[in-house]
């Protein structure tokens, strides 16, 4: 299994809404390593590692979010897998 790195920009309501931790728990039940963090502007990004088909589930996770997120728009970066992470979790 080839591990790959995806970046996510997730635009819309999703900052105080347990994004964040939702995303933690679906990406820790997938296996993925990486984080999620809110960003200034209001959108939050999720930096996470795993295979193809792990990492497109937690896209499609995202597209949606937990029950009191409205999510707009997700884009998606990949790059080169670095192995830096242990778990997945939360930065502030």
């Amino acid at each position: 299994m080839h591990a790959k790195r995806w970046s996510l920009l997730i635009s819309g309501l999703v900052q105080g809404v347990y994004y964040r931790a939702s995303t933690e728990t679906q990406a820790t039940k997938l296996g993925l390593t990486g984080f999620a963090r809110n960003l200034a502007d209001g959108r939050v990004e999720v930096v996470a590692e795993g295979t193809e088909d792990q990492l497109q589930q937690l896209k499609s996770w995202c597209e949606f979010g937990p029950t009191a997120a409205r999510v707009d728009s997700v884009e998606v970066s990949e790059q080169e897998a670095t192995g830096e992470f242990n778990d997945f979790g939360i930065r502030h």
